[in-house]
Parts: C-alpha cells; sequence; structure tokens
C-alpha cells in the first residue's frame, strides 16, 4: 500500500514540484491549500493575494488537476489568527520585532496541518520550502541547508519539533529554483513562471495602521530621546519602530542617528551613533534544539541573527532553564528582541531561540 502524503500546495512554482516529484517517487499525493485569510469578500483576496490568497486557490488547483491529485482547501482561519496575527500584534505591541513566517511555520503550517493530516490517515506532509531533513546517528532530525544557499530556508524553520520533522518531506530542498523551474516546465505545471512571493501574507506596507485596526489599542505618542535621556523630538509610537531603523525617523540630527532601543514602559526610542548598534552578547529564551538535544557547558557554533545575516562564530552556554547566552567572536549589528537567533553545526541546524536582548559587556 502506497505511503499518504499532504502536500500543503501555495500556488507556487515550489510547492506544485514538491507534490510532483513525490507522486513520482510513488507516493499517494493529496493538495491541500490552507485558507488562512480573514476576509470574505473576493476583491480583497484577490488584492492579498500572497501565498493563502484567493489567486492561490485558483493555481493551485489548477496544479493539482494537471498532476492528477485529489486537491481540498482547510480551513486554518482561526488559527493563523490566534498564532500568527496576534502574535505579530502583541510583539509589536511590548517593542519587540516579531517574524511571523517563523510561527506560521511551527503552529499553523506544521502544528495544525499535520494533526489534521494524521486525523485522515496521512502518513506525512510536505512542502516546498528550500530545506533538507537528515534523520542522524544520534536518533534525532535535523534541517539540514538547501543545495541552493541563496534560497535555504532553515533560519525560518529552526522551531520545528521532533515529531514534526520525522512526519515531514522536503524534496525540492536538493535543486536549485533554476532546476525546480525547468523541472515544472517540463511536467506542463502551469505556474512554472510565477513570481516568488514576497514580504508579509497579511499586511501590505502600514504594519503600524494594520496593529491599530486589528488589535483597537491607541498607540500613544512618545519621545525620541538619546543615550543620555535628552530629548530629540517626538515619535509617532513604538510600533513603527523597530533596532538599527534610520529611515523614516523625522528628527534634524548632526549625525545619523539610528535606533538602537525601544524602551515599552518610558514610552522612549533611543536614538544613538552606528557604533551604539553594536553587541557581542546576546540572551535569548524559547530555546528549540534540533541536531542536539540540548547543551551543557560551551558550545561553539556559528549563528544568524536575521533571515539574510551571515553565519558568525560563537560560543552558546546555557543561562537559565529556557534561556541562551550567545557570545559573538566579533560583535554584531541590530541584534533586535523578538528575532531569531539560528545555530548552525557545519549544514545542519543545531537549533535556536528567540532574542530577549543584545548587549556589548566586558570580557572578565
Amino acid at each position: 500500500m502506497k505511503e499518504k502524503v499532504v502536500v500543503g500546495l501555495s500556488g507556487g512554482v515550489d510547492s506544485s514540484v514538491a507534490a510532483y516529484l513525490l507522486k513520482e517517487q510513488g507516493y499517494d499525493v493529496i493538495g491541500v491549500t490552507m485558507q488562512i485569510w480573514q476576509e470574505e469578500e473576493e476583491m480583497v483576496l484577490e488584492e492579498n493575494g500572497g501565498c493563502c490568497g484567493l489567486s492561490a486557490v485558483e493555481d493551485a488547483r489548477r496544479v493539482a488537476q494537471t498532476l492528477g491529485i485529489p486537491y481540498y482547501v482547510m480551513n486554518f482561519k482561526k488559527d493563523f489568527k490566534e498564532k500568527v496575527i496576534d502574535y505579530f500584534c502583541e510583539e509589536y505591541l511590548n517593542a519587540r520585532t516579531p517574524n511571523p513566517c517563523i510561527a506560521c511555520n511551527r503552529y499553523v503550517k506544521w502544528e495544525s496541518l499535520l494533526k489534521r493530516c494524521l486525523d485522515i490517515g496521512a502518513d506525512y506532509i510536505a512542502t516546498g520550502h528550500y530545506a533538507q531533513i537528515r534523520h542522524l546517528d544520534n536518533g534525532r532530525y535535523a534541517l539540514k541547508r538547501s543545495r541552493t544557499l541563496a534560497k535555504d530556508q532553515t533560519y525560518a524553520l529552526y522551531n520545528l519539533t521532533q515529531n514534526q520533522l520525522s512526519r515531514t518531506l522536503m524534496p525540492v530542498g536538493q535543486y536549485t529554483k533554476d532546476e525546480i523551474r525547468g523541472i515544472a516546465k517540463k511536467a506542463g505545471i502551469p505556474v512554472a513562471n510565477k513570481p516568488d512571493s514576497q514580504d508579509i501574507c497579511f499586511v501590505e506596507d502600514d504594519y503600524g495602521k494594520f496593529i491599530e485596526e486589528t488589535t483597537g489599542a491607541s498607540i500613544e505618542p512618545g519621545s525620541f530621546v538619546d543615550t543620555e535621556g535628552n530629548i530629540l523630538g517626538t515619535h509617532k509610537g513604538i510600533i513603527y519602530y523597530t533596532i538599527g531603523q534610520r529611515r523614516g525617523l523625522g528628527l534634524s540630527l548632526k549625525q545619523p542617528g539610528y535606533v538602537i532601543r525601544v524602551d515599552k514602559d518610558r514610552n522612549e526610542v533611543v536614538i544613538g551613533t552606528k557604533d551604539k548598534l553594536f553587541s557581542n552578547v546576546l540572551y535569548a529564551d524559547r530555546c528549540n534544539f534540533m541536531s542536539i538535544p540540548g547543551i551543557s557547558g560551551e558550545f561553539r557554533t556559528k549563528a544568524k541573527i536575521r533571515y539574510n545575516s551571515p553565519e558568525v562564530p560563537c560560543t552558546v552556554q546555557m543561562a537559565g532553564k529556557d534561556m541562551v547566552k550567545v557570545i559573538f567572536d566579533e560583535p554584531q549589528r541590530a541584534v533586535t528582541p523578538g528575532q531569531a537567533v539560528v545555530f548552525y553545526d557545519g549544514n545542519l541546524v543545531a537549533g535556536g531561540a528567540t532574542i530577549i536582548k543584545g548587549s556589548m559587556e566586558q570580557e572578565k
């Protein structure tokens, strides 16, 4: 009897080719698009587009017809609202900069989808992510970076659990993007030339306006201050600012100023010079270990502090029950609370955590 796999079809070329490859490998493939959008009007859906909008459903249905596989739309609106949108808003309101794609991957695209698919008798779920999964000699499952590092998506997937990884297939990670498009064209897949989706799928440009409208929170103006506490001007609300930001401050300064800290309690945005942006230490919590079961003592590794940043050498040690201290060999720019720090052991994801704060600490 064939093993059954549910492929999350976004209407894009990557997930479409994932479904094609798995069918070619002999799996019993079912296509599913996750309905996560909150609006019901077709005009709004069409404008929002993204990976899960109305046009995604139409494209995914055409792909399923081309491949000759069953296709369904599953409603995950409630899960997405609670696990992604509410989290996104809450983080900004608490002066942190969230990564909603990481939350969506862990709690919606995996946790919610996997449970529902296992309930209907599937053996696996599959996606079109550029990553690979390895079952290691120590018995653990870990993500391996994709063949094409420019497209690698392991950073946004670091939070997947061992159970989720053991039930997941990622056939696209061993190919380059050009190869994937080539496979799609050869197979007659109708979205072979569709552009990649970009940006956050549920917000267009104005994060602040979205948060105000979604939560009903009253976003109060406050003061821009320098590192000495001197008032420099008035900001329009802490949700509009993130560490390292330079543009859109509306300040007339003698030298370029950057956001170096956002203080929720005082409703202040602290402005400093570029040199004040650097940290040689960060603290992070909500740890998820992948290739290793945990850390005892010190762990030498490389870390990424944002999706598009390079991996840099560091030492990691536990700083509490669910907290790590990361000591960088060289100071890093704009360590941002709310973002993820992800650890790499060669090409494997060792684990990761959510950044609490960065600081410059003197060597003891």
